[in-house]
């Protein structure tokens, strides 16, 4: 049975640029990539839980082969795009509080709201 996804725009156009390059459909490209990435995880000169340890500070990003590094730093950078729950509830208590919640390209303090009164 078939299932829909949701993917990020872009990863669907790297799909789809791959997917021409390729001859492929957009679900056979993923299917492909899928398979790739499973015979990797699975491959005994790829281990993948040693990428999985340095996500998690176990060990240094250095202890890993040059191919287990491409894999983290793209792992690592993709969660440095998304706030941690604690940096989501520090933002979010800043704007109840009025306080600044960014920088402008200026290096001027940002507010969603209004700040408080004194």
């Amino acid at each position: 049975m078939a299932q829909s996804i949701k993917l990020a725009d872009t990863v669907m156009t790297f799909v789809r640029k791959e997917s021409s390059l390729q001859s492929r459909s957009v679900a056979g490209q993923i299917t492909h990539w899928i398979n790739i990435g499973r015979a990797i995880e699975k491959s005994s000169a790829f281990d993948y839980n040693h990428i999985t340890s340095v996500l998690e500070a176990g060990m240094s990003p250095d202890e890993l082969t040059p191919e287990e590094q491409e894999v983290w730093f793209t792992q690592f950078a993709d969660k440095m795009t998304e706030p941690s729950e604690s940096e989501t509830a520090f933002f979010d208590k800043r704007r109840s509080l009025g306080r600044g919640v960014g920088l402008s390209e200026s290096g001027e303090l940002i507010y969603e709201t209004e700040p408080a009164s004194k």
